[in-house]
């Protein structure tokens, strides 16, 4: 199935939260690959976070949606001079391995390099997440050796399961 891709408005937070929630938390979760359920407990996000992203000036949340169901997500962030931050990359579980993430990769790769002339993407993905690091590196991603720290004690971000998680840096250079 091919997806329809559009921009959010605050009337999709809702959906929003629970498709994120869905895709990473819970036993949900663990009907597709990107669960996060082994490594964190409690939210993933939150209608006040969507909505601050949603209402930014240089933000969006891209939406991929079929025969009127929203499948998968992601949010975009411009930053300079001329990076755009990828994150928030949710697919329904049920509907993982079918092809739709990588579209919706793909459309934000556009966006940012078409829309916003950005010439680098970057993200930050948990470095025990080993699986889908090696699925951004066949989507030509690369590690940039920088790591930033889990916020250990802010539960809007998950409660840890183990005391060792840390964010890698992934960065790909958006070609012409």
């Amino acid at each position: 199935m091919t997806p329809r891709f559009r921009r959010a408005a605050e009337a999709d937070v809702l959906a929003i939260v629970a498709l994120v929630e869905s895709a990473y938390r819970g036993d949900a979760s663990r009907v597709g690959w990107t669960t996060e359920a082994d490594l964190l407990d409690g939210q993933r996000t939150d209608a006040e976070a969507v909505t601050d992203i949603v209402r930014a000036p240089h933000s969006a949340i891209l939406l991929a949606e079929a025969d009127g169901e929203l499948m998968a997500c992601c949010q975009l962030e411009r930053r300079p001079p001329a990076v755009a931050y990828f994150g928030m990359f949710s697919v329904q579980p049920g509907g993982q391995g079918q092809g739709v993430g990588r579209r919706v990769l793909a459309e934000a790769e556009r966006i940012a390099r078409d829309e916003w002339t950005a010439t680098t993407m970057i993200m930050t993905v948990l470095a025990q997440r080993t699986e889908l690091i090696a699925w951004y590196e066949r989507r030509g991603y690369r590690r940039t050796g920088e790591r930033r720290p889990f916020p250990y004690g802010d539960e809007r971000y998950g409660i840890p399961r183990r005391p060792d998680l840390v964010f890698e840096v992934l960065a790909k250079l958006l070609e012409p």
